[in-house]
């Protein structure tokens, strides 16, 4: 990982947060990207910026919830490339609402993007990957609510349940391989999927205000988080919190599940509504 040159790496959700921090870490490393996100205008910024660090790129306008557009932006880098050697399914959205106040299209939104985005970028990219046959990582990301079920964020939660559980069976399948897969869970990060999620039920408006002044002030950055990607890699690490309290939890939830429980369903109890997916 100290030398990435000569190495493509693919990051989807690239044009802000997390995707772009870690799009432009291993840029850093000499990695050449392939770069995807809906934002065309954050997209173009990390273009330029990787860019500026000597590096080629391939960036393209994808909905990676679209099979469609993800197969031709599949087909676009396979034109310039055999295979990607760093696969990392960044993008992602929130949801803040208990189930009660969820809406089937929101599960459809969510579900599309955190989950069966993840999907895509696998099917269309991890086969070329295989057949190339000179290994590589998958890097998908899940959440501290990947392993921790809490109140108020039903359909997120559910989402990085499914995407570490994804993740999981790929590591078993793909290790014979020589490609690792890392499950990423970050925790609470300063990005803007807080002041962008979807809130609903009572309170939803105060809620997410509280919500994103919260994340304002613990200024967790994404960089430490793609710093932690790149360190997930190095150590082929099959899951890896970042944040203080996402190493925390996932400690407790292993050795102490029924406390963990316990102690969500306290917390809900005294703040029900919509809540912050970490």
């Amino acid at each position: 990982m100290s030398d990435l040159s000569g190495r493509w790496a693919l990051v989807t959700g690239a044009g802000s947060g997390i995707g772009r921090e870690t799009a432009l870490a291993l840029a850093r490393r000499g990695a050449d990207l392939a770069l995807c996100d809906l934002d065309a205008e954050g997209l173009e910024a990390t273009r330029r910026d990787a860019e500026a660090l000597g590096r080629r790129t391939l960036a393209r306008v994808v909905d990676v919830a679209d099979r469609d557009a993800m197969r031709a932006f599949a087909d676009a880098v396979h034109a310039e490339i055999p295979a990607v050697d760093i696969l990392v399914n960044n993008a992602g959205v929130g949801v803040a609402a208990a189930f009660t106040d969820t809406l089937l299209e929101d599960w459809d939104w969510i579900v599309g993007i955190n989950l069966m985005g993840v999907v895509h970028g696998c099917h269309f990219f991890v086969p070329r990957m295989i057949e190339r046959g000179r290994g590589g990582h998958v890097v998908n990301l899940s959440s501290m609510a990947g392993y921790v079920a809490g109140g108020g964020a039903s359909a997120y939660t559910t989402t990085k349940f499914g995407v570490r559980g994804l993740s999981e069976c790929l590591r078993a399948e793909l290790a014979p391989k020589g490609i690792g897969v890392s499950a990423i869970c970050p925790g609470m990060i300063n990005t803007p999927i807080v002041a962008r999620m979807r809130a609903r039920g009572p309170g939803a408006p105060e809620n997410m205000r509280r919500a994103v002044e919260i994340f304002r002030r613990r200024n967790y950055p994404p960089s430490r988080v793609a710093a932690g990607i790149l360190e997930a890699i190095r150590r082929n690490k099959a899951v890896a919190p970042i944040a203080p309290e996402a190493r925390i939890s996932w400690v407790l939830v292993r050795l102490f599940p029924g406390l963990v429980r316990w102690s969500v369903a306290k917390i809900y109890a005294r703040r029900p509504g919509s809540a912050p997916p970490p």
